[in-house]
């Protein structure tokens, strides 16, 4: 790979590492404000529609954080193991986070806070209830140990090459 694009920034810095402060920020609160609404009753009530929203807003800034990356990567003149697997372990975000806000906003469906009977789940409801729950908790673990994962290979390809 050889440098011969310049990457986007803002205030003369690379717009990647800003965006990924922002990225991991919305893919944490993600994380935490879903096991929140599966487990406990209380939170999913107060919380509501705000979990998938925050889901979403942690999907779409995870292509645009990592193309940022992509431009900026194109800036090298070698990339770095470590580096090359930070960008793999990037792209392969969306997997978790896309579908975490799915099972998020299918969760919220299934409950139907508006009508204040959410907890009061009969039927076929009941059983899409627990295995959403199942789906968000693993979604929502996979994420939190992906997101660890890039930023540490991101951290390691700075800080050790």
């Amino acid at each position: 790979m050889t440098a011969h694009t310049s990457a986007p920034t803002f205030n003369g810095v690379p717009l990647h590492p800003l965006l990924v402060h922002f990225a991991v920020v919305f893919i944490v609160l993600a994380v935490v404000l879903s096991i929140a609404a599966v487990v406990w009753p209380a939170a999913r009530r107060r919380l509501g529609f705000l979990v998938p929203l925050v889901a979403l807003v942690a999907t779409v800034l995870t292509p645009i954080t990592t193309n940022a990356g992509e431009a900026l990567a194109d800036t090298k003149k070698h990339i770095n193991p470590v580096l090359a697997q930070h960008i793999d372990l990037g792209h392969e975000m969306i997997w978790w986070i896309a579908p975490l806000f799915v099972a998020t906003l299918a969760f919220w469906a299934v409950h139907d806070f508006r009508s204040g009977d959410g907890d009061q789940l009969h039927g076929g409801r009941r059983i899409a209830g627990w295995v959403l729950s199942v789906v968000i908790v693993v979604l929502a673990v996979g994420s939190a140990i992906w997101v660890y994962r890039i930023g540490d290979t991101g951290a390691q390809s700075v800080w050790l090459y």
